[in-house]
Parts: structure tokens; C-alpha cells; sequence
């Protein structure tokens, strides 16, 4: 039986790396439906935002121009909801594995908490259906940080989409979803790939979750009415091992990850039972 996948994102339903993994899921021959966010929703985690119009979620049809035959929407929700109302039948058949991205920046670090990525591999987990987060390396921290300025810095480093090696992490991904399938269906692979050409890629290792991300936001600034954020590189170095590193010395690194679990080493002694 053919797999049916939904591929969905936290950049919106125009970012490149959408279509570069939904093309090659279609190219292995799987039964793909596209559905994402009308607009960026970076940031996002797994929250449960949705715009309506007359008691209705906003959804428009949004045909990929590279990938005819795809079915594809425009969701006025956030990436979370998305895959929420996937795995209900909201575009079809509902997917027996949710692919996340590809994500312009990594998702790394503890700091998958709050990726909109990341977060809707997690909903798909949560709900019965095996998902994995895909991400390419296309920012350094400092890159990252800049970027965080101003809308033209950002602007100016989404027109380099077009030279990004998307389908690097996109291949990654999909060499990856046998051992997806495979696995327990509340994990989520989270896959992150270096902008790199596929030759030039030194492998794929597991990696530990780093104990921060790439950039931190801090206050910058506290006063009445505002507090003004920033974002600044860690003041720790990489950990051998961990996924940022990997990373920096060329290699796609993937993480099995769990969202919500009930952990056995806090003293709850003495009480009773719910």
C-alpha cells in the first residue's frame, strides 16, 4: 500500500523548502498532500491558532507550480493545527506520516521547544501518526542574529532561497522514513541537514540535543510600557556530539525525540493516586 504523507511547514506555503521535500516524496512514489500556513509562523511550537471567517478555518487551494497533480492548501492556522486537523481528514485520507519542513534555519538544541517545525511533528506524534521535522543549516548564529534587525536583512537572505540546497535535506529525509516507520509512533526524527551538496556531505550521524540552540533571546531592553528582545550567540562551546556540532563539521544530524512523558525521578511519595 502506498504511504500517505502530508508534508506541512512553519515558513508558509510559498517557502522553497516545502516544495523541495513534497517533490521528493512524490519522486519516491508516495501519495503526498501538501498543507501549510498562508503566512510565516516560525515560532509557533505546537500551539492551536486558527484564523475563521463565518465559523470557518480559511483554507484556499494553493497549487505548487512544480508539483502538478499535488494537492495543496493554504491554511489560515498555525502548523500544529495543521497536522491536528490532517490526521481528522481535513485534506483527504487522513496521512500515516506527517513530514515537517524543510525549515529555513536548523532546529536544534533544546530549542526545539519552540519550533513551529517541530511542533507540528509533534501534534502528528501526539495523535497517532509517525512524523519527522526536516531542516536545513542555511544561517550561522551570527547570520541569524543580524537577520533578527530588521525586515530587510531578513528580506535580503530569503532571495539567496534560490542557491540554498534544499534537496540535500530533503534526500536525507526521505533516506530516513524506513527507520521512521519503523520506530515508535510517539517519536519524532528530528533531521537537520548542512547547505550543503549532497557529495559534499559528510554523513548522517546521530546526534544529542545540544543544551541550547544556535542564537538566545535575551532582554535587551526594560522600560515602561515595552521590553525590547534581541538575540545573541551562546556564550557556551558546542558539545562534542550534539547536533549543533555535527552540523558544523559537515555532517546531517538526526535526533529521536518525545514531546509530553511522564518522567519516574521526582519524589511524589505519599500521595495518592489520581
Amino acid at each position: 500500500m502506498t504511504l500517505r504523507v502530508l508534508v506541512t511547514n512553519d515558513d508558509g506555503i510559498a517557502a522553497p523548502g516545502i516544495q523541495a521535500l513534497a517533490r521528493a516524496a512524490a519522486e519516491r512514489g508516495l501519495d503526498v498532500v501538501v498543507a501549510a500556513p498562508l503566512e510565516e509562523a516560525s515560532g509557533t511550537s505546537a500551539a492551536m491558532t486558527a484564523v475563521e471567517r463565518d465559523g470557518h478555518v480559511v483554507v484556499h487551494e494553493h497549487p505548487l507550480p512544480e508539483l502538478p497533480g499535488v494537492p495543496a492548501y493554504a491554511v489560515g492556522g498555525s502548523p500544529g493545527f495543521i497536522a491536528l486537523i490532517a490526521v481528522h481528514g481535513a485534506f483527504g485520507p487522513p496521512p500515516t506520516v506527517v513530514l515537517s519542513g524543510i525549515n529555513r534555519g536548523a532546529n536544534a538544541g533544546r530549542a526545539v521547544l519552540h519550533s513551529g517545525t517541530v511542533g507540528a511533528a509533534f501534534t502528528a506524534a501526539a495523535n497517532g501518526c509517525r512524523a519527522m521535522a526536516v531542516s536545513l543549516d542555511v544561517l550561522s548564529a551570527g547570520e541569524a542574529t543580524a537577520a533578527s534587525g530588521g525586515a530587510a536583512v531578513a528580506a535580503a537572505a530569503r532571495v539567496r532561497d534560490a542557491e540554498r540546497h534544499w534537496p540535500t535535506a530533503a534526500r536525507v529525509a526521505l533516506d530516513l522514513l524506513p527507520r521512521l516507520t519503523a520506530g515508535p509512533v510517539e517519536s519524532v526524527l528530528n533531521v537537520n541537514a548542512p547547505d550543503l551538496p549532497h557529495n559534499r556531505l559528510r554523513g548522517v550521524r546521530r546526534g544529542t540535543l545540544a543544551s541550547f540552540g544556535q542564537v538566545q533571546m535575551t532582554v535587551a531592553e526594560a522600560g515602561h510600557g515595552f521590553v525590547r528582545t534581541s538575540l545573541e550567540e551562546p556564550g557556551q562551546a558546542v558539545q562534542p556530539g550534539t547536533d549543533l556540532a555535527l552540523l558544523a563539521d559537515g555532517y546531517a544530524s538526526v535526533t529521536a525525540i518525545r514531546a509530553v512523558t511522564e518522567v519516574a525521578d521526582v519524589d511524589l511519595s505519599g500521595l495518592g493516586d489520581g
